[in-house]
């Protein structure tokens, strides 16, 4: 009988493992980093131990540490989460060499599905259907740049490159015509050797817009396996999954079994423990490929858990303990429908650029068939360490209409004050028509969100102002009610973010009236609490929610958050560096790539500098023509956010800036 737990990760995944140890009965051990001494995990955890330093990863891939926090607290057991460590044979085998239960595959199954070249072989070995392509030698060497452009040929275009170790769209390019290979191919190796070690690719063809589907499998190690059903997860940006659901409305149930029986003969032919994933690409004509397994617990397991009525994580203690899985293939039954979406302190409106600060307000929406799984809490600050992701928001219905209903209400209802988020983004894509009638594709977003406004920086108009005069013109003046005599009008001025809007506002017993040159807008005051407003604008109560911080107000109403700071008794501001062509880091990370050098003219939005963070490459582009003068950054330099990267100057000055 295993009786303590460490789970070796963080954030939401690691409050979620707790939850469910607890309710059996376990004692759980949390691990941290000096930078989440004050993390929800470590708070709700019976113990913890500090891991390591505020560095990117490091401390929870800190094998020795990681095992000494176990010995030391007594744990017999460890939960990998997913992420991090959830994945390394190496890993695992330490576990075991430890005397501790790794709750996990075995280190073998995690080896072979860890290698998308030797997987995939493995797969068409047992009989599980392959996307045509070119994996290498059985056994041997790499496949250098010349064995896969002469692949290449007799695969056609398109077709993909990809990592053999990789994930997250890492080292993986769409390549449309022959020209364009050599390059490709050369850019994948470098990227895929900086995120994985390993510079090791393969080529498949490329299914063109399919749909991405995937299966939750089951073993234990007496020989028994079943699969739970399948999760949609084709709505993807940049190969990072956005939203998920199951079952998935593509999906008939003779794809079901199919599918599923060829997962549990996948998880068959690895000697496979515990909870898996086995990933497929599915044509429009409905014929699916092996893509990859993940031998871990996904993120989007929640969904499969609202649809069956089971927890998957006490399933994977109960097979760690060398328990029979609780369910036979016959008895797992699918009832309803759900949805997760993942709400990440991102900037939707500049390319998804990770935020980081405090986070003043979480106030998850509250309501039946909905499901938070989160890591954060109010008064946390999101840093740059780690994965900006804030909970996962997840609504179950009886139908995938009542699911998708369930879902816009709570992103909408969801309050977030001090990170910009991709909530609006992400009700956006639950509410659009294409996604309503299951038709997304992994091409969805691409192709249907170019031009939406969630894309687009939010510009508060006048009701959005007024609204903002009222909290501010309030709270300034301190009085508890409000006068029924007349006022006259007083300026006022608010930072929007993109500018600052001058406005005129009257307080007339409890009417507000704001006028921002030609537009006026008037708003009747119902109530003002702590973070709660109630006003009626035209005829129309509504309940508003606002959050003060020094001269900056955060606000959500009219199905939309914005912010705004009070900067009418602040002298006027000077340049903010915008088009000054001093460029500075976005955010804390790795230089990847120096694309410019000193006296190369440039253009505005030209890229720069290819900055990782976070999991992802994030441009930084020129924001005025001009020559550059000084690039202060090479490849392979870790840089802090603000930090000068290159000085662009403009004319003559530029001319002499560069030979200087």
């Amino acid at each position: 009988m295993l009786k303590k737990l460490l789970i070796a990760n963080r954030g939401e995944i690691a409050v979620r493992v707790i939850r469910t140890a607890k309710a059996l009965g376990y004692r759980t051990v949390a691990i941290y980093s000096e930078a989440d001494a004050r993390a929800l995990h470590v708070h709700v955890a019976d113990e913890a131990v500090c891991v390591g330093p505020a560095q990117v990863g490091a401390s929870y891939l800190n094998v020795d540490a990681i095992l000494e926090a176990a010995t030391k607290t007594g744990a017999d057991c460890i939960h990998p989460g997913y992420g991090f460590l959830s994945e390394n044979a190496g890993f695992a085998n330490a576990c075991k060499n430890a005397g501790l239960v790794f709750v996990g595959p075995p280190a073998s199954a995690i080896e072979l599905m860890g290698s998308k070249r030797r997987s995939k072989i493995a797969m068409q070995q047992a009989g599980v259907p392959v996307v045509p392509g070119y994996e290498g030698p059985v056994e041997g060497n790499t496949a250098s740049d010349n064995e896969l452009i002469s692949a290449a040929a007799d695969i056609g275009y398109p077709l993909m490159i990809k990592a053999s170790a990789g994930g997250g769209g890492r080292g993986m390019r769409l390549v449309q015509e022959e020209g364009e290979l050599a390059d490709n191919i050369k850019r994948a190796r470098s990227e895929a050797k900086q995120a994985f070690g390993d510079g090791e690719l393969i080529l498949e063809k490329a299914v063109i817009e399919p749909r991405h589907v995937e299966i939750q499998v089951f073993a234990d190690r007496h020989g028994n396996a079943v699969y739970l059903g399948e999760r949609d997860c084709s709505v993807q940006r940049r190969h990072q999954k956005v939203v998920e659901e199951a079952p998935s409305p593509f999906v008939t149930p003779e794809l079901r079994q199919a599918m599923g029986e060829a997962a549990v003969k996948a998880a068959l032919a690895c000697s496979y423990e515990g909870a898996g994933t086995v990933e497929f690409l599915v044509g429009k004509d409905r014929n699916f490929y092996f893509l990859e397994m993940n031998t871990r617990l996904q993120v989007e397991h929640p969904v499969t858990e609202l649809i069956t009525g089971q927890d998957l994580v006490a399933w994977q203690l109960a097979v760690a303990e060398g328990q029979p899985l609780p369910l036979q293939q016959q008895d797992i039954q699918l009832n309803g429908h759900a949805i997760e979406v993942r709400l990440y302190a991102e900037d939707p409106a500049h390319e998804f650029t990770p935020q980081t600060g405090p986070l003043y307000s979480f106030q998850p929406a509250l309501g039946e068939g909905l499901r938070y799984d989160t890591g954060v809490r109010s008064g946390d600050t999101i840093t740059p360490h780690y994965d900006p992701m804030l909970a996962k928001v997840i609504a179950w219905g009886q139908n995938r209409d009542e699911a998708r209903r369930r879902l816009i209400r709570a992103l909408e209802d969801t309050t977030v004050f001090g990170v910009t988020t991709n909530r609006y983004f992400l009700s956006r894509i639950i509410a659009n028509d294409t996604f309503g009638a299951g038709g997304a594709t992994t091409a969805f977003l691409q192709q249907a969100f170019r031009d939406d406004p969630s894309l687009a920086p939010f510009s508060p108009g006048t009701r959005e102002l007024a609204l903002a005069a009222c909290v501010l013109d309030h709270g300034i003046s301190g009085q508890s009610g409000w006068s029924n005599a007349p006022s006259t009008m007083t300026p006022m001025k608010l930072d929007t973010g993109d500018g600052t809007a001058e406005l005129l506002v009257r307080k007339t017993g409890h009417t507000v009236s704001v006028s921002q040159g030609d537009s006026h807008h008037q708003l009747v005051l119902e109530s003002l609490g702590d973070g709660l407003l109630c006003i009626i604008d035209n005829g129309v109560r509504h309940r508003c929610q606002y959050h003060r911080e020094g001269d900056s107000l955060y606000l959500q109403a009219f199905g939309q958050a914005w912010a705004v700071r009070d900067v009418t008794h602040q002298p006027a501001a000077g340049a903010n560096g915008a088009g000054s062509g001093k460029i500075q880091a976005s955010m804390d990370g790795a230089i990847i790539d120096v694309l410019v050098a000193p006296g190369e003219t440039v253009q505005q939005g030209q890229t720069l500098v290819i900055l990782e963070a976070m999991k992802m490459e994030h441009p930084v582009k020129a924001d005025r023509d001009g020559v550059v003068g000084e690039v202060l950054v090479s490849n392979g330099d870790q840089v802090k956010r603000s930090q000068l990267l290159v000085n662009i100057a403009a004319g003559e000055a530029a001319e002499q800036e560069a030979s200087a």
